[in-house]
C-alpha cells in the first residue's frame, strides 16, 4: 500500500530552479578566500598597469565600471539567497513551535512592524523575568555578603 504523500514533503521534494542554484554557488563561492584573493589580484594588476597607461581616464574607467558592474549584480544574488535562508530558518522555527509547547501567536511574527516586534520582545523579556538590559542566560549576580571586622 502506497503511503499518501503530505503537501510538505511534495514542496521539500521540489529540484531549485537554474537561478536558485546559480545564487547559492555564487554566494558559497563569494564568501571563500579565493574570491578575495582573485579580487584583490585584480586590483593588483590594475594599479600595475597604470603607468602603461599614463593613468588616463579610460584606464580608471575600466575599474570603476567593472567593480561598479559586479557590485550590482552581486547585490541581488546575496539578497536572493538571504531572503531564501530567512525563509528556511522562520519555516524551521514555525515548525518547532507547533511540534512544541511553544505559543503559536509567536509564528509569522517575522512579519511585524519594529514598534510590533518592539512589544513582543517586551512580553518575551516580562515573561523570562529579566530586564530588557540583561541576559537571560546570565547567572544573577551574587549578594555582596561582606563580613564586617571583628565578626565571626
Amino acid at each position: 500500500m502506497a503511503r499518501a504523500t503530505e503537501p510538505r514533503d511534495e514542496i521539500l521534494a521540489n529540484p531549485p530552479s537554474p537561478f536558485l542554484r546559480f545564487a547559492s554557488s555564487v554566494a558559497d563561492l563569494s564568501g571563500r578566500p579565493i574570491a578575495f584573493i582573485a579580487a584583490m589580484s585584480g586590483i593588483v594588476i590594475w594599479c600595475l598597469s597604470g603607468p602603461m597607461f599614463d593613468f588616463d581616464s579610460s584606464w580608471q574607467l575600466i575599474v570603476n565600471t567593472t567593480t561598479t558592474i559586479i557590485t550590482f549584480l552581486m547585490m541581488f544574488v546575496l539578497q536572493n539567497t538571504q531572503s531564501r535562508e530567512r525563509r528556511a530558518l522562520h519555516a524551521k522555527l514555525d515548525e518547532l513551535i507547533l511540534a512544541g509547547k511553544a505559543d503559536n501567536r509567536f509564528i509569522g511574527t517575522e512579519n511585524l512592524d519594529a514598534d510590533h516586534l518592539a512589544d513582543v520582545a517586551e512580553v518575551l523579556i516580562a515573561k523570562a523575568g529579566t530586564r530588557a538590559d540583561e541576559s537571560p542566560l546570565e547567572d544573577p549576580p551574587a549578594p555582596d555578603h561582606q563580613m564586617s571586622v571583628g565578626s565571626t
